[in-house]
């Protein structure tokens, strides 16, 4: 008999995005999609466009009281937005 190397799904997707060059895009994408969770709705509310380069997350916030806030607070969201996605994937956040 011949002997196989089993693997699970999970492992054959990861090993496949890792290939093609898509697992940091996905994870980016899922990162930025986290926001209103990791936020809460009533200051995502307040916000517009996200997104991310050189591993900073740029986030629009319509109110400067608000934007002052998040500010201050900068170094919790990043810690709960890299849990949420479960690696170091951003460095900093600005709000503009």
């Amino acid at each position: 008999m011949f002997r196989r190397k089993v693997k699970n799904i999970d492992e054959l997707l990861n090993f496949t995005l890792r290939k093609e060059g898509l697992e940091t895009p996905l994870l980016q994408k899922r990162l930025i999609d986290a926001w209103p969770k990791v936020a809460g709705d009533l200051i995502a509310r307040y916000t517009g466009d996200r997104f991310i380069r050189n591993q900073t997350l740029y986030i629009k916030v319509m109110n400067p009281a608000l934007r002052a806030d998040l500010t201050m607070q900068r170094s919790k969201y990043i810690s709960l937005l890299n849990a949420e996605v479960g690696t170091m994937l951003i460095t900093d956040i600005k709000f503009y």
